[in-house]
């Protein structure tokens, strides 16, 4: 009676498995089928075993007869690549257990970990912690130490952004030195200057071995003219987008993701679309769809085309949180609500031209016959662009409802009000009919409840369609997005600090 057979199974470093068949295993084939199937590997392997004629070193199996009991096999991935190293490999196994299409679920933190190195190099960094406790010895640091501590901090920001801004170098090589005193440098003005410069060379170097092992967010740039990370050529976040350019989830390809998104195109020409389809589908597609709109940069005519569904308030709401891991409308209304009322005594305690506008605002929000809540949030937007000084002339328009013309601008809001209603072009549209957001001189989305609800969702498109911020507006977008919404570091230009003290 055949009996269980029982492996140890490395499939990456970092991923070690026990598994159990329910008999051995006839041929090599027949093992490595099994395998796969236990092991739900999405590409093609050979294995090696740890064989006791030489130390348990590994060695390429070959037939099934030389697999001792209870063995302990790696697996090597097939997948074929013309420059894929070993290094590549190892990062390819792991990217393809990747459950979710999403590569990074946090932002960047507040306070960044340095990880653990392995247990020699975290031994001599104890020892020279000691040291430099001791006596103020600062430790030599060695090549093969150095090599090690750089690419255990490349992989660990990589999990966060692959294009770290200065800041986040400041804020790895700051860490390190505080965890590892040791490692100081008492010839730089800040300690761990040269540290930082080490982690930037380092960073470029592990970008490369992505793009050999097809990484998404860096494969893009692969091809580009001249340096590769120059600034002026490079596809990478601008908006703290924790995935920006995702890699395609296990088990997906091109083909097997333009289906769904054919069938989702299909939905949604029906009168009751499928919400559950939709949402599947678009969460699966999502890293064909963030290509696309990051390599090609289509027209918004052609998006609305390809993917309708992107531009329903569920799904601006479920790509946004996709991009940022935030949830768009939730945490935009709560800012909103949190802030109005310190907003609106900034407002009438503001003077000149400024003052002027502003005060009208409030005169009509105090006047309006809606309900409080709209009017006063906006009152707030429209006089949030007013105190960083900036033009909502071409941004925010409107018009009679017998007489709808859709404005010609890149980007805007389209307020229609009845034709009874009292209008001035800088005015409040309060008593509104429909509410439209404007993309490249389209209706993007219609039937919306204000000008709040318009606002949140433009921010939300925005992100989803890989666009600009509107030039007359970048820094009312930008208070949004770095006070409202908190992506993004601390520091801020003086001008959105000076409102956010007046804020706070």
């Amino acid at each position: 009676m055949e009996t269980r057979t029982v492996l140890r199974v490395i499939v990456t470093d970092n991923d070690i498995r026990k598994v159990t068949l329910p008999s051995k295993p006839q041929t090599l084939d027949s093992l490595i089928e099994q395998l796969g199937q236990h092991l739900d590997l999405p590409y093609t392997f050979s294995l090696q075993y740890e064989d006791a004629d030489f130390n348990n070193a590994l060695v390429n199996l070959t037939d099934i007869a030389d697999l001792p009991e209870k063995p302990t096999l790696k697996v090597i991935s097939l997948v074929t690549s013309p420059t894929l190293s070993q290094a590549d490999t190892d990062i390819m196994s792991v990217n393809s257990q990747e459950e979710s299409p999403l590569t990074r679920q946090d932002p960047w933190p507040e306070t960044f970990e340095i990880p653990s190195f392995s247990v020699n190099v975290e031994y001599r960094l104890r020892q020279g912690n000691l040291l430099f406790m001791r006596d103020k010895t600062y430790l030599q640091v060695p090549r093969d130490m150095k090599h090690e501590v750089l690419e255990k901090l490349a992989e660990a920001m990589y999990k966060f952004k692959a294009y770290p801004r200065e800041e986040d170098f400041n804020d790895v090589a700051s860490a390190l030195v505080k965890k590892h005193p040791c490692l100081f440098e008492p010839g730089s003005s800040t300690g761990w200057n040269g540290w930082k410069n080490s982690i930037k060379f380092k960073m470029v170097n592990y970008r490369s071995k992505l793009r050999r092992a097809g990484c998404t967010d860096v494969l893009v740039n692969s091809m580009k003219r001249g340096s590769q990370d120059s600034p002026r050529n490079v596809k990478k976040p601008k908006r703290f987008e924790i995935n920006f350019l995702p890699n395609m989830p296990a088990g997906e390809n091109e083909s097997s993701m333009e289906s769904k998104r054919l069938e989702i195109v299909e939905e949604m020409k029906k009168r009751h679309p499928s919400s559950t389809l939709i949402a599947q589908y678009m969460d699966i597609t999502f890293s064909l769809r963030r290509k696309e709109l990051v390599e090609k940069e289509p027209s918004v005519k052609e998006t609305l085309q390809r993917w309708p569904a992107l531009f329903r308030e569920s799904q601006i709401i479920a790509e946004f949180n996709r991009i940022t891991s935030k949830n768009l409308k939730q945490e935009f209304f709560s800012a909103l609500a949190k802030n109005t009322s310190r907003f609106l005594e900034i407002f009438e305690s503001k003077k000149g031209t400024a003052g002027k506008k502003l005060s009208e605002y409030l005169i009509q929000m105090k006047s309006a016959n809606i309900t409080d809540v709209t009017a006063r949030r906006t009152a707030v937007l429209r006089g949030l662009a007013v105190l960083l000084g900036e033009d909502t002339t071409d941004f925010f328009k409107t018009c009679f409802d017998i007489d709808i013309v859709t404005p010609q601008v890149s980007i805007g809001i389209l307020t229609v009000v009845p034709e009874d209603s009292p209008m001035s072009p800088q005015g409040l549209p309060l008593e509104v009919t429909d509410t439209a957001i404007i993309l490249e001189g389209l209706i993007a989305m219609d039937g919306l409840e204000n000008v709040p609800h318009a606002m949140c969702f433009v921010f939300g498109l925005i992100y989803a369609l890989n666009m600009e911020y509107p030039s007359q507006l970048k820094y009312t977008f930008e208070f949004i997005q770095r006070v409202f919404l908190s992506l993004g570091h601390k520091s801020l230009k003086p001008k959105l600090q000076s409102l956010k003290n007046l804020l706070f």
